[in-house]
């Protein structure tokens, strides 16, 4: 039977939705997917977040991890990679306002930004 169920975390959603898309999965789908992988981590026994915590912050190899810990890295190592943080975002944009950017165009031809005016 369907419940409906309200979440205050926004980010979250909006990460659902994302993901959702890209494994071809409902919103709804996802969150239920979301929710399994949680409660078989709390089950198992075996999950050790303070490792995992290890390998993500660079301090461990993946190698140490149990089968359910690399399922849980795979997960947070690619949502990481998938977007620049703060301090990426803060060097591509002076990159941009000086012209040291350089890029592909939609035809695959190098382009490289021109400087901001005032800059």
């Amino acid at each position: 039977m369907a419940r409906s169920v309200k979440f205050a975390d926004e980010t979250l959603v909006e990460d659902a939705r994302v993901e959702s898309e890209l494994q071809s999965r409902s919103l709804a789908g996802q969150i239920t997917h979301w929710a399994r992988i949680g409660r078989a981590i709390e089950r198992s026994g075996t999950f050790d977040h303070a490792q995992l915590s290890r390998v993500l912050a660079g301090e461990a190899e993946t190698t140490t991890l149990t089968a359910e810990e690399k399922a849980v890295w795979t997960e947070r190592f690619l949502a990481r990679m998938d977007a620049p943080g703060p301090g990426e975002e803060a060097h591509f944009d002076a990159l941009r306002k000086t012209g040291g950017a350089v890029g592909l165009d939609a035809s695959g031809t190098i382009v490289r930004a021109e400087p901001s005016p005032g800059e």
